[in-house]
């Protein structure tokens, strides 16, 4: 079988829909049906992506999230009922990788798992790479270091507990420094998909960034806006 697929959704009609559609895709497809058995097969069978329905019975999607990502780097694919930009913010905020809206095309979906699953194929092979002889073990900007091999950051010494998006943009930007990154691009490196709209993701991440890591974040000195185009990583 192929990579394992996770899919939390208590709506019987949709989880067989599912399970049905990304098993001809030739993944491994795993269910649950509430938050608590989420949690439960998650960790007993590390499936190397999860599907999760924000509203649940018990433990809501939110929350499941919030606590996998304690545990686990698991890409997440959040699915909602609703059309709420607090909601997506709220759910890209505790972690979720990518968000899709109820109604959802299936073709659409597919190429998200797709998507989702090979950008972690490339950061795996990139932390591979780093890791062979000659390999930066870290990458060191005055007060602030990048741990290439343990996916850690510190600033004067303190962990500064990053999520894993946020993580994977600030190396991305520090592997390109100096160089001005269009949203775009940084769309397809980090997250690994083209999507409508999808600037607002990166700008919300870059703002949580730089209030940990700017000396001061109102005047960014390190990630720097690049107006009408997107940013450019002085270290």
């Amino acid at each position: 079988m192929g990579e394992k697929v996770l899919i939390v959704e208590d709506d019987p009609t949709l989880l067989d829909t599912l399970e049905y559609n990304l098993s001809h895709q030739d993944y491994d497809v795993l269910t649950a049906s509430d938050g608590h058995q989420a949690l439960q097969v998650a960790r007993e069978e590390q499936p190397d992506l999860m599907i999760l329905d924000l509203m649940l019975p018990g433990i809501d999607g939110v929350e499941v999230c919030r606590i996998l990502r304690q545990e686990m780097n698991l890409p997440i694919l959040m699915l909602t009922a609703r059309d709420e930009e607090v909601d997506k913010v709220v759910g890209l905020e505790v972690g979720a990788d990518d968000y899709m809206t109820k109604p959802f095309s299936m073709r659409e979906l597919l190429a998200r798992v797709k998507a989702l699953l090979r950008r972690e194929r490339l950061i795996r092979e990139e932390m591979i790479a780093d890791d062979g002889v000659g390999g930066k073990q870290a990458l060191v900007f005055g007060d602030l270091r990048i741990d290439v091999s343990r996916r850690e950051v510190t600033r004067d010494g303190e962990n500064l507990h990053l999520k894993p998006r946020e993580y994977e943009l600030l190396a991305f930007l520090a592997r390109h420094r100096g160089m001005v990154l269009s949203r775009d691009l940084i769309l397809e490196r980090v997250w690994g998909w083209d999507y409508d709209g999808g600037s607002r993701t990166v700008d919300v991440h870059v703002h949580w960034l730089r209030e940990k890591i700017e000396p001061d974040p109102k005047n960014p000195t390190r990630i720097v806006t690049v107006r009408g185009v997107g940013y450019r990583f002085e270290g």
